[in-house]
């Protein structure tokens, strides 16, 4: 009878620390996955603000009011705009240049260059606007019109809108998908613990016939959820320390292009490092308390 009872108690603690791991390991490889994410939309937030804030508007100036007395009153005009961050003015010449050298071809420059010369320049001075934000894009531009003097101001138009729209789009799917993925750490861990409480009910009812409370008996539970998610996130931390370096190294912070840049190592690494431990201490927190509440309906 003892020896039998020991084998029940034995098979029913390995069935536990099973399941424990079991859970650990779902929730480590989805905080790898959601470190994925993380990391990916954090630098793609960047970039599109790096985008937005690196689009020029231009504000091309009607002939009329070429007069350099005209010019300061338009650039004061553009500078009161709130949301304005620099402003470059470029002559007529320096556009004619700008676009003459836009061509790969030689010969094309050359014929340009003929065509443009002298009063036969169709081109306007102008002042290239950046702004704080790119949402004060079409906001700013539409500023813009409105002074007198100003013969044109666009900034790219749809084509620009659709790029941000196409980002935010892309960073809202990855803040969908890094929820949907906590959501199944949470249900994993809660299948866990109820598990747990199936096979622990006898000791369940001991505690609550002696006068055990609610409170009482959903603790334990509670700490071996939490201690059961921070266990999960020790591997995704490590791993997304040494990738995250790794990477930044190979490539000395630089993707594709200088508008893409990887954040400096220190101290970003730590600031994904305590997300991930927070995010698996909160996920086993929340899983337990589901299972553990559900349990325990009654309260005394």
């Amino acid at each position: 009878m003892i020896s039998r009872s020991l084998r029940e108690g034995f098979r029913g603690v390995s069935r536990h620390w099973a399941m424990s791991i079991s859970s650990a390991i779902a929730v480590t490889i989805t905080l790898i996955i959601i470190s994925i994410f993380i990391i990916f939309s954090w630098h793609l937030d960047k970039f599109t603000h790096s985008v937005e804030s690196s689009v020029p508007i231009s504000a091309q100036i009607a002939p009329a009011y070429e007069a350099a007395a005209d010019e300061e009153r338009i650039k004061e005009a553009i500078r009161a705009i709130n949301g304005v961050n620099t402003i470059t003015f470029r002559t007529k010449e320096e556009e004619r240049d700008f676009y003459i050298n836009s061509y790969d071809s030689e010969d094309a420059r050359e014929l340009f260059s003929e065509i443009y010369e002298g009063d036969d320049n169709p081109m306007l001075d102008a002042y290239y606007v950046t702004v704080n934000s790119g949402a004060q894009l079409e906001e700013i531009t539409a500023e813009i019109r409105q002074i007198p003097g100003i013969y044109k101001a666009s900034y790219g138009e749809q084509s620009t809108v659709s790029l941000m729209e196409a980002m935010f789009n892309v960073r809202r799917f990855g803040l969908y998908f890094v929820i949907a993925m906590g959501l199944l750490a949470v249900f994993l861990i809660s299948n866990t613990i109820k598990l747990t409480i199936a096979a622990r009910q006898d000791e369940i009812t001991i505690m609550r016939n002696v006068g055990a409370t609610n409170h009482f008996i959903r603790a334990p539970f509670l700490w071996e959820g939490v201690f059961t998610g921070l266990i999960g996130a020790l591997a995704p931390i490590g791993l997304s320390i040494w990738g995250y370096m790794a990477a930044y190294r190979q490539t000395g912070g630089i993707l594709f292009s200088n508008m893409f840049k990887l954040s400096p190592p220190d101290p970003y690494v730590y600031y994904l490092a305590g997300v991930l431990a927070v995010l698996g201490v909160v996920v086993g927190f929340v899983g337990s308390w589901l299972s553990v509440s559900k349990y325990l309906r009654w309260k005394r």
